[in-house]
């Protein structure tokens, strides 16, 4: 079982930067690769971007390239996801989970976390 909880949600205006971080626990860290989602009300969840167990390995979705970089400690059991020039529509619920080496596909991911809030003002 793995444990995953995410923090560093909040409001923040266009233009404007937040990281977020994913703690896991319960097996070790690095054998795990992971990935971003979120979900906007009435949409269904998507993916953000992707790391793979040593963090050699990164994808992000076309709507974040440039802008959001993904990255992992495994010393600290911490997955990362710093996100600079936020726009609107930037704004969801974002999850951590653990899953298959290079899939983006929500269904194909097994441990997720409960979420944090990103608001992004116009």
């Amino acid at each position: 079982q793995v444990q995953l909880v995410e923090s560093g949600g909040g409001l923040v205006q266009a233009g404007g930067s937040l990281s977020l971080s994913c703690a896991a626990s319960g097996r070790t860290f690095s054998d795990y690769h992971m990935a971003w989602f979120r979900q906007a009300p009435g949409k269904e969840r998507e993916f953000v971007a992707r790391i793979n167990w040593s963090g050699s390995s990164t994808t992000y979705a076309d709507s974040v390239k440039g802008r959001f970089t993904i990255s992992r400690d495994n010393a600290k059991n911490t997955m990362n996801l710093q996100m600079n020039s936020l726009k609107p529509e930037d704004t969801a619920v974002y999850y951590c989970a653990v899953g298959p080496p290079f899939r983006r596909e929500a269904r194909m991911y097994y441990y997720w976390g409960q979420g944090t809030q990103v608001t992004v003002s116009s």
